[in-house]
């Protein structure tokens, strides 16, 4: 099927790219100016820093202050309390990110691993309060954005732990020592992540580019579809196309589920048995859960 469909979507796209230049150059140069704007500053110091803490065996030190809470809430072991950290503050994809890699390195089990990516690789705090709140209808407290983003994180992670089971804190002995790469392995390794991301913010900002002419499609349409495909032209979007709680919901949904681009992002980082089509799904619940929580306390708080 792959060899069949993904050779005749490249001519299509090669056309497309052929065909209207200007247009893709604006897509193109929208993307890049995203990823070197806004993603590299907010992204790339934390993904270097979290190199670096777990190449000089901080992890214990950096969870300290939340470990027993952790360890109780969630069942996870010291690199799973981690990764949850990282997911929950870094933003996309650093959560996946260092979960695929410490199942790689033997840090974490298959089973932990699985049961964190679906709970870790979240928008961070920075992403919802400096943008999404910023293009949200001032009548919406940005608290509700943030709760409905972050509860259903517990509900899911008991969900989960029931699926794939986990061998909590202590059934599972690490089988590799941590690595121990420099400041400059641990820098080099970062950038390669990044131009990872860049690359595929200009590609489905090229493909949003030509979403948003498809005049045939109604305004509320045609955001939607670009929230589904790219996270950032989405939202704005979605900010202009809707208002009040409709809006919010709609914000509320695209930031958690973060759009193909996302999910190709969190591809991009993800290792064996780690499985993107897993992620995805468990993403889709997130979303559906976000939204319900979204309507529930909009319902109850705005008047």
């Amino acid at each position: 099927m792959k060899k069949s469909v993904l050779p005749v979507m490249s001519i299509v796209v090669l056309i497309l790219l052929l065909s209207h230049p200007s247009l893709s150059l604006e897509g193109a140069r929208n993307g890049l100016l995203l990823w070197y704007q806004t993603v590299v500053p907010t992204l790339l110091p934390f993904m270097i820093c979290s190199n670096v803490i777990v190449s000089l065996n901080g992890i214990r030190l950096m969870i300290a202050p939340v470990r027993p809470l952790l360890n109780k809430v969630f069942g996870l072991s010291d690199p799973g309390c981690y990764v949850l950290i990282t997911g929950l503050l870094c933003g996309y994809p650093m959560g996946a990110k260092t979960c695929s890699e410490f199942v790689e390195q033997g840090m974490l089990s298959p089973g932990e691993g699985k049961y964190l990516l679906s709970v870790s690789n979240h928008p961070s705090p920075m992403f919802l309060l400096g943008f999404t709140a910023s293009l949200m209808d001032p009548s919406i407290p940005v608290s509700i954005l943030l709760a409905a983003v972050y509860l259903p994180v517990i509900p899911l992670s008991f969900l989960s732990r029931a699926f794939y089971g986990t061998d909590g804190p202590s059934g599972f002995r690490v089988q590799k020592t941590q690595p121990h790469r420099s400041f400059d392995e641990s820098m080099m390794a970062s950038f390669e992540v990044m131009i990872k991301i860049g690359g595929y913010i200009m590609l489905f900002s090229i493909l949003s580019c030509f979403i948003g002419r498809l005049s045939f499609l109604p305004a509320s349409v045609r955001a939607l579809v670009l929230g589904a495909v790219e996270i950032t032209t989405g939202i704005q979007a979605v900010a202009r196309a809707f208002l009040g709680p409709a809006q919010g919901l709609f914000l509320c949904a695209g930031a958690v589920f973060g759009g193909l681009c996302g999910l190709f992002q969190t591809k991009s980082v993800l290792r064996p048995p780690l499985s993107l089509t897993h992620y995805a799904l468990w993403k889709l619940l997130h979303a559906g859960l976000s939204a319900a929580v979204f309507s529930l306390l909009a319902s109850s708080l705005l008047p």
